[in-house]
C-alpha cells in the first residue's frame, strides 16, 4: 500500500483530507504543519510515495517549497493542495515538478479520483486548466529551464540570495564556509546565465510568488 504525507498548517483541512484519503492509504497517512518538519519527516520516511503540500504553510514561500522538496526528494510525488486557483500558478507548479494541483475547493470525492490518477503517473489539474497555457513570457520559461539545472545546495543559496542575505550570512545559515558559498553563488549565476545576483534573486522571487498572501 502507498504511503502519504499531508503537509498543511490548517488542522481542520488536514483532518478532512486525511479522512478522504483513508480508503486509499489506510493508516499509512502522516501529517506535518510546516516545511522544516516536512523535510525532517521525509528524511526519516523514504517509503513516502506522495506528499500533499500547502503553498503557504510556515517556512514555505509560494512555490519555493515545492522546488526545494522536489530537488531533495526526486522520487517522491508532490501535489499542491491550495486555496490559490489561478491557471498561471497551476502551470508553474506543474513545470516545477508537481504531480498535480488540487484546489482546496475541490469536492472530497473528486480528490480521491485525482489522487488515483496521479499515483498512476498522470498529471492532474482541474477541468479546463491547461498546464501548457501559463501565459508566462519566454524569459521566464528560459529561467525555469535553467533553474532545473541547480543542485539542492545551489538552490538554497539562490533562495537566500533572493532574501537579500550576504555570503557571510548564507554561510552561517547553511553551516558552510564563506568560500563555499561564493562557489555556489558563482555556479548559480553561471547556470542561470546571469551576471547579477540581484537580478537572479528578483527573478526567483517573481517566479516563486503564489500571487496570494495566505492559503
Amino acid at each position: 500500500m502507498h504511503h502519504a504525507l499531508v503537509a498543511d498548517d490548517h488542522p481542520l483541512f488536514r483532518a478532512a483530507l486525511i479522512q478522504a484519503l483513508a480508503p486509499m492509504f489506510g493508516t499509512n497517512i502522516n501529517q506535518t504543519e510546516c516545511l522544516s518538519s516536512t523535510f525532517t519527516f521525509l528524511r526519516g520516511a523514504p517509503e513516502t510515495d506522495i506528499v500533499f503540500l500547502d503553498l503557504t504553510m510556515p517556512g514555505n514561500d509560494g512555490l519555493s517549497g515545492l522546488v526545494e522538496c522536489h530537488h531533495a526528494f526526486p522520487n517522491t510525488i508532490f501535489v499542491i493542495v491550495s486555496a490559490h486557483e489561478s491557471a498561471s500558478l497551476m502551470s508553474k507548479a506543474i513545470q516545477l515538478g508537481a504531480g498535480g494541483f488540487i484546489p482546496k475547493s475541490t469536492p472530497l470525492t473528486l480528490i480521491t479520483a485525482a489522487v488515483e490518477q496521479i499515483l498512476e503517473g498522470e498529471i492532474w489539474l482541474p477541468e479546463g486548466v491547461d498546464c501548457l497555457s501559463s501565459g508566462e513570457d519566454s524569459e521566464t520559461q528560459v529561467f525555469l529551464a535553467r533553474l532545473a539545472l541547480l543542485t539542492p545546495h545551489q538552490l538554497i543559496v539562490l533562495k537566500y540570495m533572493a532574501d537579500g542575505l550576504l555570503n557571510k550570512q548564507i554561510a552561517y545559515e547553511m553551516q558552510i564556509s564563506e568560500s563555499t558559498v561564493k562557489q555556489h553563488a558563482s555556479a548559480v549565476l553561471k547556470k542561470l546565465n546571469l551576471i547579477n545576483r540581484t537580478k537572479a534573486g528578483v527573478m526567483y522571487k517573481q517566479f516563486m510568488d503564489s500571487g496570494e498572501s495566505s492559503s
